[in-house]
């Protein structure tokens, strides 16, 4: 008798109809939110202020009555058209069943310090999960690599798109300094090309799939943030890699999202706890830029230590 352990039973692959279906509803969202927020520019909007961090008194990451409306919109959407599938959105603190096959992930308005300020560049992410696997995208951008407002979008096997036409990567030959996104727009260790910052995560995933930027460097991006975006580098054929532990965990290609083993919060953990380092785009660039991502430096870390010896954690 066989006393090895069992086979895990395969997991069914989503046929190319219903991934046809989930796009092209993916596709409609996005753009309607992307009508909101551009009417939003237009007039006043009511913003509130989260404070998000240990030890900071004072609230840093604003939300527009637009982040709250979209996402309410979206969630009201797919409770008619996908009743049976999960939902995690940015601003609205569930977390979805251990159970769900499909996972739709919506960050209403990314970049929303940039849009409530006027400053141009902001997307509305909704990717879809299948047991984790990020399957289809959709972002729209206020501005792409045509100079004009629109969605760029893919699904598992699929072109890369643009407002439904397919677009491929393509470049500047005799450019010798390329661009790529980075946090703060620093340069660390990097001199072979010229870092942006963007304010908006999905924005930046989005212009690596175009062709805008060579790459992109994420330290711990929400769920939302990069969940759409990935389909969209993955359809451009290139890299998505992943840290596995926070600091100087180990690199690997990004396969799907999956919730940590514990939560500071009593409860259970879900995929809404994912916060994962991430670097995406050509295959050069993603070797570089995880070389030089190596984690705090020896003397942060001591200096960490000693903090929590003295009871100042």
């Amino acid at each position: 008798m066989n006393t090895g352990p069992a086979t895990p039973p395969a997991v069914e692959t989503p046929s190319d109809a219903l991934l046809d279906a989930i796009e092209a509803t993916a596709v409609e969202l996005a753009r309607a939110a992307g009508l909101e927020i551009a009417a939003g520019l237009r007039r006043e909007v009511t913003v509130d202020y989260k404070t998000e961090g240990r030890g900071r008194a004072a609230p840093t990451n604003p939300v527009s009555e637009l982040d709250r409306s979209i996402e309410a919109t979206i969630r009201t959407a797919l409770a008619e058209r996908f009743p049976d599938h999960g939902i995690i959105g940015e601003e609205v603190d569930l977390h979805p069943h251990p159970d769900d096959e499909y996972l739709w992930v919506i960050d209403p308005v990314d970049g929303t310090t940039n849009f409530v300020n006027g400053f141009p560049l902001f997307a509305c992410s909704i990717g879809v999960l299948h047991r984790g696997r990020p399957v289809v995208g959709a972002v729209w951008c206020s501005t792409s690599h045509e100079l004009a407002p629109g969605v760029l979008h893919a699904r598992a096997g699929g072109p890369l798109r643009f407002e439904q036409a397919e677009i491929s990567l393509r470049g500047n030959t005799g450019v010798q300094r390329r661009l790529a996104a980075a946090p703060g727009g620093s340069a660390g260790r990097l001199r072979t090309w010229d870092n942006r910052v963007t304010g908006s995560t999905a924005i930046e995933c989005a212009f690596v799939a175009a062709g805008m930027f060579n790459s992109a460097a994420f330290g711990a991006p929400g769920i939302w943030d990069v969940a759409g975006g990935i389909v969209l580098v993955r359809a451009a054929g290139l890299e998505v890699w992943e840290r596995q532990a926070p600091f100087r965990g180990a690199w690997a290609p990004f396969e799907r999202f999956e919730a940590p083993a514990t939560v500071r919060e009593d409860r259970a953990p879900s995929l809404r706890d994912w916060r994962h380092s991430l670097v995406i785009g050509e295959h050069d660039a993603v070797e570089a830029r995880r070389t030089s991502m190596r984690g705090p430096s020896r003397w942060r870390r001591l200096r960490r230590a000693l903090r929590r010896r003295l009871g100042r954690g």
